[in-house]
């Protein structure tokens, strides 16, 4: 039986919410994917686990021509469509990423962002398949993931083992549950697909996150959270 990690009801609520402001996404995730990003003037953009649809509108902020976001829960697709308003540059799908992406045609966008989605697949290499698919030749692709450190720290065991664990989800009382992978498995998958590493960050906290929350701002300085990589497909 399939693992449903969509964040619906009141999960969703909560991290809609959480996403906002929160240490962890808005202030060391965010920050770290976005100056990867780069100049994004002018690109199309696929979102894939828009969530609430954060990144869409920061992406469109800075300047993206377009973006399509792909989002496996219902609840939070309806905030991302509350926070982009009537943007005629977005587009919407309600998609599960275990799925190919049929509905995208190949070589179609300049930049594809994962934002700590991956881990909570289990068809990660089809997922990667597709992205490396719809990307045009050249075309860029920003992944973040929870950093295999941290998974270590927290659930113990073998660096190594890659097995399915259930982590608490902020302040919210409730679980999510992902894979915990080697960072050999994690760039070793991405490398396998045929994408080339540009550039790798272990994100800390920005100052932001102070007035948020001392504590986990001060944690991400000390232990690794996150990892995230830009990639590029070959031109060809």
């Amino acid at each position: 039986m399939r693992i449903s990690t969509a964040y619906e009801g009141a999960l969703g609520d909560y991290f809609a919410g959480n996403a906002t402001d929160g240490p962890y996404n808005a202030h060391t995730d965010r920050p770290a994917m976005l100056e990867l990003a780069g100049d994004v003037t002018g690109l199309r953009v696929l979102d894939a686990g828009c969530g609430a649809g954060h990144y869409i509108t920061e992406l469109r902020a800075r300047g993206a021509a377009e973006v399509v976001g792909v989002e496996g829960s219902a609840r939070l697709l309806d905030h991302a469509r509350d926070r982009v308003g009537d943007d005629p540059a977005v587009t919407l799908h309600h998609h599960d990423l275990e799925e190919p992406l049929a509905f995208l045609p190949d070589d179609s966008f300049d930049l594809g962002v994962v934002a700590l989605v991956h881990h909570h697949l289990e068809a990660r290499r089809e997922l990667l398949a597709e992205l490396h698919r719809v990307l045009r030749p050249g075309g860029t692709l920003l992944l973040s993931t929870v950093h295999p450190t941290a998974d270590w720290i927290w659930h113990g065991g073998s660096y190594f083992d890659e097995d399915r664990v259930e982590t608490r989800f902020g302040d919210s009382g409730a679980t999510n549950s992902y894979r915990r992978m080697t960072m050999q498995t994690f760039l070793g998958e991405l490398l396998d697909t045929g994408f080339a590493l540009e550039r790798l960050v272990e994100p800390r906290a920005t100052e932001a996150a102070r007035r948020v929350d001392e504590a986990r701002y001060l944690k991400t300085h000390q232990t690794p959270f996150f990892v995230a990589v830009r990639m590029r497909k070959d031109a060809g």
